[in-house]
């Protein structure tokens, strides 16, 4: 992989130009977070000796934070990838820039190390979508009928929900079961409301994507087989039931 193509890449996508922090090696260029400072990829010149690999010869690489140790472990028994030079073994790997790992897995491996190092209000804002189960309770809302004449409603914004995620609509009893698989079109649409059951401060819209029957996600089930003894408020599914989630269901 060429350097300027990398470069190239890596300001499109992060904003982040090479620094050269060291007159000994002008040619190690770091790139770090503008918001923390923390480096997320060094890229340098280093001789192949130096990495244990034949020749003597100078190889252009990359090294990047893996924060999970088993897949870092996995990571370098394949061809082009070490252990880190010049960083911490533990968290860190060398990737060979010579064309031996494809560009789109330097790439991959790139993205990760960006989301390993990044501040916390910065992960929350770059996440992957994620699927929450979030409760509605017929007594305040007849949700079984919310989407008899319209496919997105308004519903109360749930917290570290963002757009673009999956919520699954438990209804409470009597009905106690999921009924509803909806994705988020829009967040923080600013509300005001409050009576001795519910206080509101902000909306999100939810449209609707799968029905389920009452009798195929019940309570029981949701305990008895993906360990679920509650849905008081937005909460993160276990993979088991995203799986089942995904297979069953009818638009």
């Amino acid at each position: 992989m060429d350097r300027e193509i990398l470069f190239k890449y890596i300001k499109k996508k992060y904003g982040a130009s090479p620094e050269y922090p060291w007159k000994r090696y002008p040619d190690y260029a770091v790139f770090r977070h503008d918001d923390n400072s923390k480096w997320f990829a060094l890229v340098m010149d280093v001789d192949a000796s130096s990495l244990g690999l034949p020749g003597g010869a100078s190889v252009d690489v990359i090294d990047l934070k893996i924060d999970d140790l088993f897949f870092r472990d996995m990571l370098i028994r394949e061809d082009g990838i070490l252990p880190a030079y010049h960083m911490n073994k533990m968290h860190w790997i060398t990737v060979l820039l010579d064309g031996t790992v494809p560009d789109e897995k330097v790439y991959d491996l790139l993205d990760m190390s960006f989301l390993a190092t990044a501040s916390a209000k910065k992960k929350e804002t770059i996440r992957p979508p994620k699927e929450w189960i979030i409760p509605a309770n017929p007594k305040y809302y007849d949700i079984e009928h919310a989407f008899d004449d319209a496919d997105e409603i308004d519903w109360k914004q749930g917290a570290g929900i963002k757009k673009g995620d999956t919520v699954f609509l438990y209804v409470a009893a009597p009905v106690s079961a999921i009924l509803y698989q909806c994705k988020v079109t829009e967040t923080d649409i600013p509300w005001q409301y409050a009576d001795r059951n519910l206080t509101i401060t902000a909306l999100m819209k939810i449209r609707l994507q799968k029905r389920f029957a009452p009798d195929r996600f019940p309570f029981e089930t949701l305990k008895e087989e993906y360990g679920i003894y509650a849905v008081r408020g937005p909460r993160g599914i276990p993979n088991s039931l995203s799986a089942a989630l995904k297979k069953t269901g009818k638009k």
